[in-house]
């Protein structure tokens, strides 16, 4: 449904009794551009039941040039498990400390201080991205999805990056699809444009909104929302990764999809369902509000980046290759995952395990998965969390990823 008046166009998609998931298309400031309000009113969010790294390697416009997040870390102030207060570094004592800091998530320590390097993105009057977001429905999903694999695969440029989503929203027994891309490519000029056929795949699609024009870097920062949409609602992640070396590089990712959309039928409510619900499981209902698969590309750029400044615990080989994202939103008022959801999900991540070689990112991981031992460095992170924790304090105490 459309709705619309002369100062505030309006794109309705969906509506349950408890949310109304709507994006806002109002005319920008600039001429000839739209800018997207993304006011969807369960979007991610991160909460207690998510592992959070100590240096998040989140999706990024500058990842291609400047590497992930962690490979900004110049030193940190770190509260052993003793009790001593030290400073790690690439270049003092506690240098094998320093790397295990970098993906290593919570396991080593209690960061209070860390400084990082800058990097200069310009003011908010500085237009020096184009990018935004796409819209599309269902229909594109198979074009979309070899786009989205395409690029992963193929594109080398420091400057580019994407993400792709596929959700499905439940409401009232009935599934509302929706996908969207999310690009950004940074220019040196606000006069340079896009590289000829760079996103042509997404652009030509047909689609349902777009915001895609030139932005500073404080638009891009705020074009994916303020991360507190959904607050007190649970949130349940896990992840995988495949590489741009296997297989027709095409084949996972169709995969992948095919099995998301099994997963959604696992917990959408069926309404025929006979005989009483258990206590924390009723099949006529919807186990979860949403969920989402996301790509997201890292290029051998940011990989290299990482290894010309020190090297991070992920250690990942030298290639482009694809970040998975899967993330449910749970209903409101539900404090508890019901068996069926629990089940599809374990069943569903065990299907689309990450390929050989390739780190899984910790900071969209389910607990159960053992992120760790998909580093490349994950041996050398063994033996520096026996060093710095011999007596297994933190393992055996705090939550955190499995595997030391």
């Amino acid at each position: 449904m459309k709705t619309s008046d002369d100062k505030n166009p309006v794109l309705v998609l969906t509506q349950s009794d408890s949310h109304t998931f709507v994006w806002y298309l109002k005319p920008s400031q600039e001429p000839n551009l739209q800018q997207t309000y993304d006011q969807q009113t369960s979007k991610v969010n991160v909460i207690d039941n998510v592992l959070r790294p100590s240096f998040d390697p989140t999706y990024t416009a500058i990842a291609g040039a400047h590497g992930f997040s962690v490979d900004t870390l110049l030193e940190a102030d770190v509260v052993l498990v003793n009790g001593d207060l030290i400073t790690a570094s690439a270049t003092n004592q506690y240098n094998d400390l320093f790397r295990a800091l970098k993906g290593g998530a919570n396991r080593f320590g209690i960061v209070t201080r860390y400084e990082v390097r800058a990097v200069h993105v310009g003011t908010k009057a500085d237009k020096n991205f184009i990018g935004g977001t796409i819209f599309y429905d269902n229909s594109t999903s198979e074009a979309l999805l070899k786009a989205t694999a395409k690029f992963i695969n193929n594109v080398n440029d420091p400057r580019a990056s994407l993400l792709s989503v596929f959700s499905v929203s439940f409401a009232n027994n009935t599934l509302f699809p929706i996908n969207f891309a999310t690009f950004v490519y940074n220019t040196s000029s606000p006069s340079e444009n896009l590289p000829p056929g760079l996103y042509d795949d997404f652009l030509n699609l047909p689609n349902l909104g777009s915001s895609v024009g030139r932005s500073s870097y404080v638009d891009v920062v705020n074009s994916l929302g303020t991360g507190t949409e959904g607050s007190g609602q649970g949130q349940l992640f896990g992840a995988s990764a495949f590489s741009s070396g296997e297989g027709s590089g095409y084949a996972r990712y169709e995969d992948s999809y095919r099995k998301f959309g099994q997963y959604v039928e696992a917990v959408r409510a069926k309404p025929d369902a006979t005989g009483p619900p258990s206590s924390d499981d009723d099949p006529t209902k919807d186990g979860v509000e949403f969920a989402i698969l996301a790509f997201t590309s890292v290029q051998k750029s940011q990989v290299q980046v990482g290894r010309d400044r020190g090297g991070n615990v992920m250690d990942p080989p030298l290639r482009n290759y694809g970040l998975v994202q899967f993330h449910n939103q749970m209903p409101p008022n539900i404090d508890t995952v019901s068996r069926r959801v629990q089940n599809a999900r374990r069943e569903f991540l065990r299907q689309i395990p990450p390929s050989p070689g390739i780190p899984l990112y910790v900071g969209e991981s389910d607990k159960e998965q053992n992120v760790l031992a998909t580093y490349g460095r994950y041996q050398e992170l063994r033996r520096t969390y026996r060093k710095y924790d011999p007596t297994r304090f933190n393992v055996r105490y705090t939550d955190g990823p499995i595997g030391l």
